[in-house]
């Protein structure tokens, strides 16, 4: 991975939208936000990733979709984890149960892994933004 460059870039903010019932729309310009404020908390720990594969569609990660992950938060059971095994890399989320970690798929056609102490087992980090698109 290459070097860190800080980008920043606003845009336009237009306020708040109603999701239920329709609401009078602001007819006004807000303020100015910045995705690097609400998104990357910490950039010289942050990277992105784009994901490959269905096993994490339950969770609304799909092929394609931009991941931001923050290498500084510690893992803790139910956090969606870029991890490596063996050298290889993977998305899933992290489980504790009774004592044991698993790496769960969020799709029932691929099964848990279990984590042993014979396995070359990291954290990287943990995904704190999926960016999807919707069209």
């Amino acid at each position: 991975m290459g070097a860190f460059k800080e980008i920043l870039i606003e845009y336009p903010f237009l306020g708040e939208i109603q999701c239920g019932f329709p609401s009078p729309a602001a007819d006004y310009l807000e303020d100015h936000l910045s995705l690097n404020d609400h998104l990357v908390k910490k950039p010289a720990a942050t990277f992105f990733m784009r994901a490959k594969g269905d096993s994490m569609t339950g969770a609304g990660v799909f092929p394609g979709d931009l991941l931001i992950v923050d290498r500084s938060i510690t893992a803790k059971s139910g956090h969606i984890v870029v991890a490596s095994i063996n050298g290889e890399f993977t998305l899933k989320r992290l489980m504790s149960i009774r004592g044991q970690n698993f790496l769960y798929p969020e799709n029932n056609n691929y099964k848990p892994i279990p984590i042993s102490s014979e396995m070359d087992f990291q954290v990287f980090g943990v995904v704190t933004y999926n960016i999807h698109k919707l069209t």
